[in-house]
């Protein structure tokens, strides 16, 4: 049935830094508040935001934490754990890289940080339902992405491996989420494993249809992979129960198309924008998302090559807002119904 979607709000992640009035949850809250945003969603491993260990254990400090956020107007969305769901399954190509994402005790030793990503998974679950969430968002990690184009060929089961492995790592973390009533809602992201709906649908077939296993929808991703994103909110939308709101454009050239030449942001054919400024079409997607039932948070996630991070916010919430459906309960042909009864629809129908 259609539903109302709820926000505006906004993903801190990328707003996060030392700086007031962004090092601080009240103080970034209160500013996301002025922008006009309801609700935010919190990166849980930002510790100048949030303490999830606390979080885990507290329902006083998540009591604190909701309570200050009402003070302010918003509500909090959910919980993000994207960098802790990376780590749970890092290829060796990457350890370096995402060493920088880990805790300095485990960098060097990738089962201690593959471990630490799970114990802070599993706090993440603990903690949204202390703060009386139903959803977290996140990233699957990567196993098999080195190896995406098939050149030189892969070996026979090569791939199977790689995720039946992330299907091992990510079973009893959503067993853990299911027995909080919590959703894993991955965003399917390149350099994830999980980047399409293709890979989304191997790891869930490889977790028996796992209820939690779910979808953090963002068009941007699509758009820049020239996937059908309208068509994939037809497919998939019984698994999308979280919506970030992003922007791309997708500019071929003939120099460069999807994989962008190994040039930077802003010399890539394909790139984010900030809302209104790509060519993701977000009336069809409110639309459809309203007409499914969707009826959980647009998040804006602030990302532009272009655009400054202030403006790029201040702007996005008026446009999530005129863009959300109030979903009407009636139709608008009722006034000329003719309440006929079985007998006239019979009559009608020479019965």
């Amino acid at each position: 049935m259609p539903a109302n979607i709820k926000g505006p709000a906004l993903f801190l992640a990328q707003f996060a830094g030392e700086e007031a009035p962004f090092n601080a949850l009240s103080t970034i809250a209160a500013w996301a508040s002025d922008l006009g945003y309801k609700g935010v969603q919190v990166p849980s491993g930002d510790a100048r935001l949030f303490n999830l260990e606390t979080a885990a254990n507290s329902q006083t400090y998540c009591d604190d934490v909701t309570g200050m956020l009402a003070d302010h107007g918003l509500e909090l969305t959910e919980l993000s754990t994207h960098i802790q769901g990376q780590l749970l399954a890092v290829h060796p190509a990457y350890d370096q890289q995402f060493d920088a994402f880990a805790p300095s005790h485990v960098r060097g030793n990738p089962k201690a940080r593959t471990e630490w990503a799970e114990s802070q998974l599993l706090m993440a679950a603990k903690a949204s339902r202390r703060l009386g969430l139903d959803v977290s968002v996140s990233f699957s990690g990567s196993l098999a992405f080195p190896y995406l184009y098939p050149w030189p060929q892969r070996p026979e089961g090569l791939i199977e491996e790689a995720f039946d492995e992330l299907a091992r790592r990510w079973k009893p973390v959503m067993d853990a989420y299911d027995n909080e009533g919590v959703d894993i809602a991955f965003e399917l992201h390149p350099s994830e494993d999980l980047f399409d709906g293709v890979t989304f649908e191997m790891l869930l077939e490889r977790l028996n249809n796992h209820p939690r296993c779910m979808i953090n929808y963002d068009p941007s991703h699509f758009l820049l992979q020239q996937l059908d994103y309208l068509a994939f909110i037809d497919i998939y939308h019984d698994r999308i129960s979280a919506f970030h709101v992003k922007d791309a454009e997708f500019l071929p050239s003939g120099r460069q198309g999807v994989y962008s030449g190994y040039q930077p942001w802003l010399k890539r054919a394909g790139r984010f924008r900030s809302l209104g400024d790509g060519q993701v079409d977000f009336k069809s997607i409110f639309s459809k998302m309203a007409e499914y039932g969707y009826d959980g948070w647009a998040v804006l996630e602030w990302e532009c090559c272009l655009k400054d991070a202030a403006m790029g916010a201040a702007e996005g919430a008026p446009f999530i807002s005129n863009h959300i459906i109030e979903v009407t309960d009636k139709a608008f042909d009722d006034f000329a119904g003719t309440g006929m009864d079985r007998q006239g629809i019979h009559k009608m129908l020479g019965l």
